[in-house]
């Protein structure tokens, strides 16, 4: 079977090496072999290697230290060590498996018992990844909103807080930008609900579309509202951007019921002064501060941008 998975091989003695390699090629491993520790160590600052074999008796570093640095080390993925040696004592083993080996292979080592091995080694390699996967999945649903597809309110929080601490940390500018859609309640209430979604879903892929990706964070803040954070932006630069956001909205048309609807936001902007020496400022004073702003905005006649003066 071809497994193309990348198998890493540390052994000092040539020929053991040179077989393990054509065994572990011949069984359609990708392989990579180095005669100690160190450059085991050193192939790690630009590859992963989820497979090592490593001898236990090596120069340098042996194979005992190199599971030791390996669990002492930040990966993104799990590596799992199978530790290869002449020692067969069960102190030896409790030993290596203690050191962070998860398996071990005593030498002279039979070629069925070190694929079989291999394959428990992807067995339970592809079992952590779809553990991961399943659990990013669900931090993603716990922070995401149903409909729209932005980050939730209850995420929100948590990452203005953090985002007012580093402004605060770097003396850098941040903002925020509170919309809406202006009279939305009457669009659900002539069009329906199923209508109202839809208008939801395609004003917050509008916004989407116009922000910075990785950088700028799109919340719904509740019902129609949705929140903007703008890290690295100050309020000159946000109010460039609500604007810009303003007329796009005001030229879209929205197909529904054989019509054509058109919207129209308004929108609220405030920004995050780093220099300041008041403490209290907190994620909720500024949504305050942007509420006002577009309160002011829907007084004012809708479909327009106001801020705090700078």
């Amino acid at each position: 079977m071809n497994h193309n998975f990348p198998v890493l091989i540390a052994e000092d003695d040539p020929v053991s090496r040179i077989l393990l390699k054509k065994i572990l090629h011949k069984a359609g491993y990708e392989v990579t072999s180095v005669e100690n520790g160190r450059k085991a160590l050193d192939l790690f600052n630009d590859k992963s290697f989820p497979v090592i074999l490593t001898d236990w008796m090596m120069p340098e570093i042996d194979g005992l230290e190199l599971c030791r640095i390996i669990r002492n080390k930040a990966f993104e993925g799990y590596i799992y060590i199978i530790l290869l040696t002449a020692k067969d004592s069960k102190d030896d083993i409790v030993k290596g498996l203690e050191a962070g080996a998860d398996d071990y292979l005593t030498k002279p080592f039979n070629r069925a018992e070190l694929l079989a091995r291999l394959n428990t080694a992807i067995r339970i390699l592809k079992l952590e990844e779809s553990l991961k996967k399943a659990n990013e999945e669900i931090r993603i649903i716990s922070i995401t909103d149903p409909l729209t597809g932005c980050y939730n309110r209850a995420f929100m929080t948590q990452c203005l807080s953090q985002e007012i601490q580093r402004a605060r940390r770097y003396n850098h500018a941040f903002s925020l930008i509170l919309c809406d859609i202006d009279k939305f309640k009457i669009i659900n209430d002539t069009y329906g609900h199923q209508t109202g979604d839809k208008i939801l879903e395609e004003f917050t892929q509008c916004i989407m579309m116009s922000i910075r990706n990785d950088i700028d964070m799109l919340f719904r803040y509740g019902g129609d509202e949705f929140l903007i954070a703008l890290p690295e932006t100050d309020i000159k630069g946000a109010c460039t951007l609500a604007e810009r956001l303003r007329e796009s909205v005001s030229q879209k048309r929205i197909t529904a019921q054989e019509k054509q609807i058109r919207i129209t936001s308004s929108f609220g902007v405030t920004d995050f002064d780093p220099t300041t020496t008041d403490e209290e400022i907190s994620s909720e004073t500024l949504i305050s501060r942007a509420d006002k702003c577009l309160y002011k905005a829907k007084k004012e006649g809708r479909n327009m941008t106001r801020a705090d003066k700078p």
